[in-house]
């Protein structure tokens, strides 16, 4: 969720579409094309966004979390909670799931929650971050999700507020990063599997405003962070850089990846003017590979393209690929990344409305080899009706501005994302997997 609710007013426009995946030949390469169950929706009787997953390392169990909408009827008897954190989990890699669980208590001074993260240590110990309000608080379950530990507030000593967390582990949990923002960019980091928090490290000197938007920890135990900085009016420039740490997040160096243009305006009554803001996300495979996935383009207001490149070092990247094929009005954003079992092997996501207004779509890519070749881009979100945002050439809107994937142990890959009919009804979290 980002902090600023700007109402922006746009006509709508209809478009006569037929719905296309790559164009012949485009960027297609060697790597074998997956398959994918049929998505399939959590709950389509409440309203669901922004969604997130993690895969258990040692098990066969896979974990979902989202935001749910709907006040004391789907979160429980809390006197001020509007929206809460739901979480469930799966003991048989995502084929039938358990009961919903409500990230409270406590929650009695709580008006909302949004913005979920979990990852699965090696061990099965579950993390995970939220907020409550405007604080980021941290907590894990022991007991694939049946009971928590109290929630550790990480806002303190920032200030008023603190948004958009983004949480990485490393693989044995000990070492914990939580990244967020309160306009600035902080970063908060535990290396006794979050029993305690170092004080927050501000990562920026400058006075634009940060989010954070993904995270990995390399082999050797450096920790890199992806995040956007845009302007305070939410126009002009967005900047896309790479935080690394290798002290442990003592200190963070920054390298600039890529400056886009301002966003394409959000044609939706209620969206803010930044939802459609360029966003880069990042991974690290087994052999230290790092690859960051970006959306840009290169006027202002012109339609996204996503891109790749790849760094051993933090520092020096290969020359970008673009990954995304044709654009209607906005092109494609919401990147989704995650590292393979192998070194390069990759798979990315994204969602683009190629197909047209209110046409939108999520897509998968997978590489072996870096990010050399591709395998074709495949639609995940296939059911074409049965819901009123969805139709035969796509869904009505991305709901949130982020989405989840994760790779299992044996090679296998999850996705969850949101579909609504527009920015101000919520529809539900559609998930599949390979």
């Amino acid at each position: 969720m980002r902090a600023r609710w700007v109402a922006v007013v746009a006509a709508a426009v209809v478009a006569t579409v037929t719905v296309v995946g790559d164009p012949a030949g485009a960027a297609a390469g060697t790597a074998a094309q997956p398959q994918f169950r049929v998505e399939r929706v959590w709950n389509p009787n409440v309203t669901d966004w922004e969604p997130t997953v993690a895969a258990d390392p040692s098990s066969h169990y896979v974990y979902q979390m989202t935001t749910r909408y709907g006040g004391k009827v789907v979160c429980g008897q809390y006197p001020y909670l509007k929206h809460c954190i739901v979480f469930r989990a799966s003991n048989d890699g995502g084929r039938t799931w358990g009961p919903d669980h409500v990230m409270c208590p406590p929650c009695d001074n709580v008006g909302f929650q949004n913005d979920p993260q979990v990852k699965v240590a090696a061990d099965g110990t579950i993390y995970a971050a939220w907020m409550n309000n405007w604080r980021v608080v941290f907590s894990k379950s022991f007991d694939h999700g049946a009971t928590w530990t109290p929630p550790i507030n990480l806002q303190r000593p920032v200030g008023a507020f603190t948004d958009k967390p983004i949480l990485t582990i490393s693989p044995s949990g000990r070492d914990v990063y939580v990244a967020f923002n309160s306009s600035d960019s902080y970063v908060r980091a535990s290396h006794d599997y979050g029993a305690t928090f170092t004080d927050p490290v501000r990562t920026n000197d400058d006075r634009r405003y940060w989010f954070a938007e993904g995270g990995a920890v390399a082999p050797d135990g450096t920790v890199y962070l992806a995040e956007s900085a845009e302007h305070q009016s939410a126009t002009g420039s967005v900047q896309l850089w790479l935080l690394r740490s290798s002290d442990g997040g003592a200190s963070w160096q920054q390298t600039l990846v890529a400056t886009s243009r301002q966003q394409p305006a959000c044609p939706e009554a209620g969206c803010p003017p930044d939802f459609y803001g360029s966003q880069m996300n990042v991974a690290v495979d087994s052999a230290g590979t790092v690859m960051v996935e970006y959306a840009a383009n290169d006027a202002a207001g012109a339609p996204l393209t996503m891109q790749t490149s790849t760094t051993t070092d933090g520092v020096h990247f290969t020359n970008p690929v673009e990954v995304s094929a044709g654009a209607y009005l906005v092109g494609a954003n919401f990147p989704a990344i995650a590292a393979g079992t192998v070194p390069g092997d990759f798979r990315i996501a994204f969602q683009d409305d190629r197909n047209g207004y209110r046409a939108w779509n999520t897509w998968y890519r997978q590489t072996a080899d870096g990010g050399q070749t591709w395998s074709p881009a495949l639609r995940l979100s296939d059911v074409n009706g049965g819901t009123v945002y969805k139709g035969p050439h796509g869904y009505f809107f991305p709901d949130g501005d982020y989405f989840g994937m994760a790779v299992d142990s044996s090679g296998t890959t999850f996705v969850v994302w949101g579909e609504s009919p527009n920015y101000n009804r919520s529809g539900g979290t559609w998930f599949t997997r390979d």
